[in-house]
């Protein structure tokens, strides 16, 4: 992968307001291959003291995103086109960390992949899987 390959997804990831809110960073940036951590703050937790689904889904998907714009051509982004999760156990712990995957690229989809763990006190759980169809698009 090339600077100029991770420049584009450093950047773009910066412009999203939403990871800005939650607090995610980006922690790996590889071809095929994107980890984003975010704390579980206060106001990202659900009514059990657990972080919330949406927490997880949306680092998950950014994850997967990112993951699927890191093997395209610099002239194209990437919307995703569908997503599901499952979600396996409560997200405990004062982190999460999205590890997003290219399973296949192609021209007009991309199938993605994406594993959310939660990390409480040194100890990593897997807490949700994600599958996904990201389509890659023109820049704007």
């Amino acid at each position: 992968m090339d600077d100029a390959a991770r420049t584009r997804i450093h950047t773009s990831f910066s412009n999203q307001t939403m990871m800005t809110t939650l607090g995610a960073e980006l922690i790996e940036v590889a071809p095929g291959l994107i980890r984003i951590s975010a704390p579980v703050l206060p106001g990202a937790r659900q009514q059990q003291g657990f972080g919330h689904a949406g927490l997880t889904f949306s680092i998950g998907d950014s994850a997967a995103g990112y993951a699927a714009l890191s093997v395209l051509p610099l002239d194209l982004d990437v919307v995703t086109a569908e997503i599901k999760i499952n979600l396996l156990a409560p997200a405990r712990g004062d982190r999460l960390i999205a590890t997003g995957r290219v399973i296949k690229s192609g021209k007009r989809l991309c199938v993605v992949t994406a594993e959310v763990h939660a990390e409480d006190q040194g100890t990593s759980t897997l807490i949700a899987i994600l599958q996904g169809t990201m389509a890659p698009v023109p820049l704007v």
